[in-house]
């Protein structure tokens, strides 16, 4: 028998961002070409740096002044025409001014917002012309080339879902045809509150769009099992019963179960393949006492 697991399941894209400025200012170019693909590094927008720009030009026309110097400091140092410490200042001057161009150069890169992968770029949430702030969403980004399958499943199953393995996926709710996924990847901490284990699984086949709702399907368990009609059990305080012919006699027989179907329950200790069990007229019978057989079926389930 085969004992399928159902859980819910949420589609989830393999890179997901959302774009920001790092910087607060003016929104002087924009360009979002919505619900389209866009390599990595193109440039989605620019605020304005016309201040940090100018920086820059100010600070060469002054290292330029620098090396100048510099260079005439090294000509008289050579000829003992000046002491080391006025040379030794120069040189620093021209460092310090090296170091200022760099770091306004790194402020003038973070006005840019540039796609950090490739992937389908969203809707455009701001406009040319807007006022700014690194809390502004730009637009969002996602990369739908591998998409991924986060759900959660009971500590119990943690052994049926081992990195590899693969699971079915039901996309379409109103569809019966199912994909498969592969697992990935599963948190290593179980959840205090809940008690299930959250897993990954990137998606073989088929496509849907990240954040959809899907049911998963785990395998948790495919074994040849004993089953015996519900009606032949009897429950007592603290065990169950089934009653079994042995040389026309009837053994009360000790049991424990599994899985339990629609009209039968499956046995996994006290019965071997061969015993029959009395199925019809089990509050008649006595221990130990001669047993009248009427009739004998014979049972064979199939379930999956």
């Amino acid at each position: 028998m085969a004992d399928k697991v159902e859980v819910n399941g949420t589609v989830v894209a393999n890179e997901y961002a959302e774009l920001r400025p790092e910087v607060s200012g003016l929104l002087t170019f924009l360009d979002v070409p919505e619900g389209k693909s866009i390599p990595k590094g193109t440039v989605i927008a620019r605020i304005n740096s016309a201040d940090l720009e100018a920086q820059v030009n100010r600070s060469k026309v002054q290292l330029e002044l620098a090396e100048t110097t510099e260079s005439r400091l090294k000509k008289l140092l050579d000829i003992n025409g000046v002491n080391q410490a006025d040379y030794d200042l120069a040189i620093n001057n021209v460092n310090i001014l090296k170091a200022d161009i760099a770091y306004t150069q790194a402020l003038i890169q973070k006005t840019i917002v540039k796609a950090p992968f490739t992937g389908v770029i969203g809707l455009r949430k701001v406009s040319a012309g807007s006022f700014v702030t690194p809390t502004s969403v730009i637009a969002t980004m996602q990369q739908l080339s591998q998409l991924r399958i986060d759900f959660t499943v009971p500590e119990v199953y943690q052994k049926y879902v081992a990195k590899g393995n693969n699971v079915q996926v039901l996309l379409d709710q109103n569809s019966s045809q199912v994909q498969s996924a592969r697992i990935i990847a599963l948190e290593p901490q179980v959840n205090q509150s809940t008690r299930n284990i959250t897993v990954r699984a990137v998606l073989n086949s088929g496509s849907t769009s990240p954040g959809s709702f899907v049911k998963v399907y785990l395998s948790a368990s495919d074994k040849s099992s004993i089953l015996v009609p519900a009606n032949s059990i009897i429950p007592e305080a603290k065990s169950k019963k089934v009653v079994v012919v042995k040389d026309g006699k009837a053994a009360f027989t000790n049991i424990e179960t599994g899985a339990r179907q629609a009209d039968f329950v499956e046995i996994t200790k006290g019965l071997n393949v061969g015993d029959s069990v009395v199925v019809s007229g089990v509050l008649f019978v006595r221990p130990d006492a001669p047993v009248k057989v009427r009739s004998v079926r014979n049972l064979r389930v199939v379930t999956k």
